[in-house]
């Protein structure tokens, strides 16, 4: 497996605070910004120093250039970021930081995403994993939103069927819904969006999408946008449910010739951001079930973004699972902290919602 990783992605720095926050209380240590470069230091870490490590070639990024962006952003939306961090940035949501000096990350994590589509476009990879930051998923064609300024799942999506590929899948599996993923292609029959999440609803002007399953697309694209909103505390069974009961064949209905992960790690029982329960064997079932897709649809063609993720040990401890999983090796580390018990209450009721909103569409049941 290919991974492509850019130092300039550790620059962006979003500061310290209360949590992601701009609170100003009287505490005695402010803490850093959940999303932060130290998540994504162990993360590459661990991928080079563990037993995964002699299965992994590492590429040089690149920066995006304002075109690339425009593919999937509006112009005015991408100069306006520019502005922002050309001026000395702050908060452009109530939890989505620039500084003065995040333009040239975020390019670098745009364009890094895109260097790693290219390889598998181009046939020099198989499967590729963008390492990045901030995560991408949330941001919408114009509004940053949930940490996030540009959409890597969407420029993936998108610069694969610049390239010609005719069906993309985006499958998301992080704990928070890919919002603006939705947005980007919600019109389109060519991108099929399934995203996998907590049940959390919409948090504010940034993020006024529901995540529930009745949003299903629009226009000819109706059908083709699949929530899978599950419970709170949902672990591993939950989650590995919905996926083959749901994403699955709507996925092989759809056919891809490429699929695009967008993976975070946020949904696991350690993370500070998430409500769920997925343990390191949830991440590598993740992980396996994806390569099984892009087996049986894409000649193995996969492109993986890295999403959120915020326990700085275990994310980076289901990162590994996860590659592990799409590599198909098996459990190559054990698992030093999983210990909730499984719930599972309520994910037959959440199958159920995403058929029934789905009923009359293309990849219906």
């Amino acid at each position: 497996m290919d991974v492509f990783f850019d130092d300039r992605v550790l620059d962006h720095d979003t500061g310290r605070g209360f949590f992601e926050a701009a609170a100003d209380w009287p505490l005695a240590i402010d803490e850093p910004h959940p999303e932060n470069a130290d998540r994504l230091r162990n993360m590459r870490t661990l991928l080079r120093g563990g037993p995964l490590a002699d299965r992994l070639r590492w590429h040089d990024g690149r920066l995006a250039i304002v075109e690339e962006l425009a593919r999937v952003h509006e112009p005015d939306y991408v100069a306006s970021i520019e502005r922002w961090c050309a001026h000395g940035g702050g908060r452009i949501t109530p939890t989505t930081v620039l500084s003065t000096g995040s333009w040239e990350p975020l390019l670098a994590a745009a364009g890094t995403s895109l260097a790693a589509a290219d390889a598998v476009l181009g046939g020099a990879s198989g499967a590729a994993l963008a390492l990045v930051r901030p995560p991408g998923h949330h941001a919408q064609p114009a509004q940053a939103d949930g940490y996030g300024v540009f959409n890597h799942a969407a420029l993936v999506a998108q610069r694969a069927r610049d390239a010609g590929v005719a069906r993309v899948a985006v499958l998301d599996w992080d704990v928070h819904h890919g919002n603006g993923t939705q947005a980007c292609f919600a019109d389109r029959a060519d991108v099929l969006t399934v995203s996998m999440h907590m049940r959390h609803g919409p948090w504010g002007p940034s993020h006024r999408q529901t995540g529930a399953p009745d949003e299903i697309g629009e226009g000819p694209g109706r059908g083709f946008n699949v929530n899978l909103e599950l419970p709170l505390g949902t672990g591993d069974a939950g989650h590995l449910a919905i996926l083959h009961e749901v994403a699955v064949p709507v996925i092989d209905r759809f056919a891809p010739q490429l699929l695009v992960v967008a993976a975070g790690q946020d949904g696991s029982q350690f993370d500070p951001n998430g409500r769920q329960a997925v343990t390191m064997a949830g991440y590598r079932a993740f992980g396996e079930l994806a390569a099984d897709l892009a087996d049986r649809h894409t000649g193995g063609r996969v492109v993986v973004t890295q999403e959120g993720g915020y326990a700085l040990s275990y994310a980076a401890a289901c990162l590994h699972a996860t590659v592990e999983g799409l590599l198909e090796t098996g459990p190559l580390l054990d698992d030093p902290l999983a210990y909730l018990p499984e719930r599972t209450d309520g994910v037959d009721e959440a199958i159920a919602a995403v058929w029934s909103a789905l009923a009359g569409t293309p990849l219906a049941r």
